[in-house]
């Protein structure tokens, strides 16, 4: 009775290894989806940089084709509050 509790069965060790390959093979499993969504994500962020640099672009142009006109603007403004300034002294 003892040999046969000490000896190892064939079909125990071909159960823990098809356990191991089991457990390697949920383990790849996650880690490939894992990989294949952070990879999607950017690509994603690498489109939406560009989009942004687009967007930029675009904004410097309209900035500088309106920048004369505010100029004009800012200046008035500034020489009405030098006199609402001026005002705002209290006389003694």
């Amino acid at each position: 009775m003892n040999e046969l509790a000490a000896n190892t069965s064939p079909l125990f060790n071909y159960g823990v290894l098809a356990i191991i390959i089991v457990v390697a093979f949920i383990a790849w499993f996650f880690v490939n989806r894992a990989s294949v969504r952070a990879s999607e994500q950017i690509q994603l962020l690498e489109a939406l940089l560009e989009e942004q640099k687009k967007q930029n672009a675009l904004l410097r142009r309209l900035a500088d084709a309106q920048q004369p006109a505010t100029a004009q603007q800012q200046e008035e403004e500034d020489d009405a509050g030098q006199r609402d300034f001026i005002r705002m002294i209290p006389e003694r």
